[in-house]
């Protein structure tokens, strides 16, 4: 099993190689991994000891930040290493000031994971959620460097639960300690003979928290939103997102809409305007004057979205129609009744909101109808949604606090 797995890792670098002429994402992920070695090289300490934390993309950083920036704090002189998988993260975080060293993660090839570790020599390694990199975390095992996961949640249609999974369940031995979301995930771990676990939480929810606290005042957006008490706000939307949502904006004058697409390139823009049949505005081009003129608002740049949810009074996070929900999370926090597709079911807090009535999940243009007729109609039922989304944030963020104090003596 151990061939297959190196072999199956050896084709996809192949693949990320051969794509990456036609593919920008595929090709900032090739040429980012050309660089990796030349960069420690250059700039690691010789004498390692780095708190190394791997996070596969932004939504993996975003949920360890707290526990960086609390670790940072409260150790300064503690060297840290952050690692990206999908240039998702890379890209948007390589210049976060909170790490000594920001770098991709080389393909989990043996060759590879030994001149990694051989330069960075981590004292502590961390993976956030979902990465289990076989090679790695043999040889952090073999090494003897303490391995862990945070907020991490399993189900029983993963390979590990499965009567082929045993290499993929001696893996999960190589951590010292797993932290994970529910006692669900705990009880499957216990049938498997792992039993290094806590159940804390999702850190997920301390971010949001803090990113509520910290959120921007945007002029452009107050001079929109200004006497339209029905905005909804659209985040991480892709096109089949929009294909449910614009066409209801597009017949009710009287809502706005806050559209913060995922991918921001010229053809998905131009995609947007075309669906798009009531005056809009790019927020790169937009004065307060001419955001006031506009009843849709397109934000065309990164590192808003978080900010621009509290403008809404509803909320549509998209990725349900693709491999899965983005950050709902980040919207709940404000007190707003969140909408997604139908790919959810990954994702408890999902599954929770939407058996607390705080989320709600559609499928096709008329599920969406009928639930915003209900919302533009019946302000009592919209506020109650609304805080219950905010109360289930709020009562279940302390998980990075649980895991500070467990690894880092940190009350």
């Amino acid at each position: 099993m151990r061939l297959l797995y190196n072999f199956g890792i050896y084709c996809y670098k192949q693949a990320v190689s051969l794509v990456a002429a036609r593919n920008p994402k595929a090709r900032k992920l090739s040429d980012g991994q050309k660089n990796i070695f030349a960069y420690l090289e250059k700039n690691v300490d010789l004498q390692g000891g780095y708190l190394w934390i791997h996070a596969s993309s932004l939504g993996e950083f975003e949920q360890g930040r707290p526990m960086i920036e609390a670790v940072k704090k409260a150790y300064p002189e503690k060297k840290i290493l952050i690692t990206f998988f999908s240039p998702s993260g890379y890209e948007v975080r390589k210049d976060y000031r909170g790490a000594d060293l920001i770098c991709y993660l080389p393909f989990d090839l043996p060759g590879n994971v030994e001149r990694f570790l051989d330069l960075v020599k981590p004292s502590q390694a961390i993976f956030i959620k979902y990465e289990f990199w076989a090679n790695y975390l043999n040889a952090l095992k073999r090494r003897g460097v303490p391995t862990y996961i945070i907020s991490a949640i399993f189900r029983p249609s993963q390979i590990f639960f499965r009567p082929y999974g045993g290499y993929f369940r001696r893996i999960l031995r190589n951590f010292t300690h797993l932290y994970v979301q529910d006692e669900a995930s705990r009880t499957l771990l216990s049938g498997i003979g792992v039993n290094a676990v806590s159940v804390v939480g999702d850190t997920r929810f301390d971010r949001v928290m803090d990113i509520r606290l910290q959120a921007k005042k945007l002029p452009v957006v107050e001079a929109f939103v200004k006497g339209c008490d029905k905005v909804l706000v659209a985040g991480s939307s892709w096109p089949k997102d929009e294909d449910i949502f614009i066409d209801y904006f597009n017949r009710h004058p009287e809502m706005k809409l806050i559209l913060a697409p995922h991918e921001i390139h010229e053809a998905h823009l131009h995609s947007i305007r075309t669906k798009l049949k009531r005056p809009y505005v790019l927020y790169s081009q937009a004065t307060e004057q001419s955001a006031v003129n506009a009843d849709c608002l397109i934000i065309d740049c990164f590192g808003l979205l978080s900010s621009m949810y509290p403008y809404g009074r509803m909320a549509y996070v998209g990725g349900g129609f693709g491999a899965g929900i983005h950050n709902i999370a980040e919207a709940a926090v404000y007190g707003v009744p969140v909408i997604f597709g139908p790919n959810y079911h990954r994702f408890k807090e999902a599954r929770d909101l939407i058996s607390l009535r705080g989320g709600f999940t559609v499928s096709e243009p008329q599920t969406f109808k009928r639930l915003m007729d209900k919302f533009l109609l019946d302000s009592a039922y919209l506020k109650s949604s609304g805080d219950i989304a905010v109360r289930y944030i709020e009562s279940h963020a302390g998980a990075t606090k649980k895991i500070l104090a467990h690894l880092f003596d940190i009350k």
